[in-house]
């Protein structure tokens, strides 16, 4: 059974607005690096708890969903955007795109 969500719905709305408002191309990176979805042409973040983040992409106009786990587990807010950080930064890496330095 998985645990229950350390984050209140407010708290997960907060983030995934946060993400699709400001951040929607680096979701996409995100999605493409780590989630398995290279070919990928848009994302969104749809959820997430303390053990990873849930997103849909979009494959040949076809929306997936995607679930990105956490290097380890988050229980704190303030934990949410390091933890999405060093994916971002992760996921430049591998896809070999330069990183922004702000976040």
């Amino acid at each position: 059974m998985p645990s229950p969500n350390p984050f209140p719905p407010e708290v997960v709305a907060a983030v995934t607005g946060h993400m699709n408002d400001d951040h929607p191309e680096d979701t996409l990176l995100i999605c493409r690096a780590l989630g398995g979805r290279p070919e990928a042409t848009a994302a969104r973040m749809t959820g997430l708890d303390g053990e990873g983040g849930d997103y849909a992409v979009t494959v040949d106009g076809a929306e997936h969903t995607v679930r990105i786990p956490w290097a380890h587990p988050l229980t704190e807010r303030a934990q949410i955007r390091a933890e999405v950080v060093r994916m971002y930064q992760e996921s430049c890496a591998r896809l070999g795109v330069p990183a922004r330095g702000r976040h």
